[in-house]
């Protein structure tokens, strides 16, 4: 029987897709402690025990290290904050392991950032994002976009209201990116008429790009107060893999099959001649990454 060069290359494209790699990832929804000792004991004991499970990426929410309560956050030291970034670097280190992790960040004049860090599974930071849109009065906005290597392919980050910014993600995954790390301290379950639309915001980013979406966020507390939960996973299509309740503390797990991310709406963008010069402009971000 005759196989056609072009029946062959599809066999070949279609072999290579269904043997890629996976990427285990897992997002943490925790409750984060007034004492940002016990903060780096819990997101530590999490790195050890996902990663004893196979997990390659953990994700943990918006200043998971010292809690979203900004008299915390003011007290917090540059000193004690890289101390704890430290400790978890180091249990990265020893669990092989990558994290994505919530915390502020000191600028050398002593300002605030909103800040996501990357630790790599040698213990190396490997980017610290800033949340660019804010809503918080203590921080700077951020002064950059995120574009990083990461378990053999590539991401990038967004910070809670960052996300109703559609080129925050876009342009990244323009530049490579195929999974994009969302972490976040939304509004509360009082207020009820936010809780779809932030569904629905951060499915659109997965699907208007065609890439992975991996979101931690805060659960609710028994009083109210806190965020609402719902850290989920989605596939490159917008549909959901998993998704967390509102109230627990608790992992969401997801093999990713980063393949099936090929950023095919955002590359598409580039197909529109007349915007050519618009994007041009944007990919500039990325020439040092």
């Amino acid at each position: 029987m005759k196989i056609s060069i072009l029946a062959l290359i599809v066999l070949a494209l279609a072999t290579a897709v269904s043997a890629a790699p996976l990427i285990k990832v897992s997002a943490v929804q925790m409750r984060s402690d007034p004492q940002l000792g016990n903060n780096v004991k819990k997101i530590c004991g999490y790195i050890k025990t996902l990663a004893s499970q196979g997990t390659q990426i953990l994700v943990f929410p918006e200043c998971a290290l010292t809690s979203y309560d900004v008299a915390i956050i003011k007290k917090a030291s540059q000193a004690e904050v890289e101390a704890a970034i430290g400790s978890i670097a180091e249990a990265c280190k020893a669990s092989k392991v990558y994290a994505i992790v919530g915390a502020p960040s000191f600028r050398p004049d002593g300002k605030l950032f909103n800040s996501a860090v990357v630790i790599s599974p040698d213990g190396r930071i490997i980017e610290r994002y800033h949340k660019v849109h804010l809503v918080e009065d203590w921080a700077q906005p951020g002064d950059h976009l995120a574009l990083f290597d990461i378990a053999g392919t590539k991401g990038t980050i967004i910070i809670c209201h960052d996300e109703r910014y559609p080129e925050l993600v876009r342009l990244p995954v323009i530049a490579g990116a195929r999974i994009i790390f969302y972490i976040s301290s939304e509004s509360g379950v009082k207020e009820e008429s936010k809780i779809d639309p932030y569904r629905a915001q951060i499915q659109a980013r997965a699907e208007e790009n065609c890439v992975w979406v991996v979101h931690s966020n805060c659960p609710a507390n028994d009083d109210l107060s806190g965020s609402h939960g719902q850290s989920r996973i989605i596939k490159p299509d917008g549909n959901i893999v998993r998704e967390a309740a509102m109230f627990e503390e608790e992992v969401v797990t997801a093999d990713l099959d980063v393949a099936r991310a090929n950023g095919a709406y955002a590359r598409n963008s580039l197909n529109a001649s007349f915007l050519k010069a618009f994007w041009d402009a944007g990919l500039k971000l990325f020439e040092n990454k």
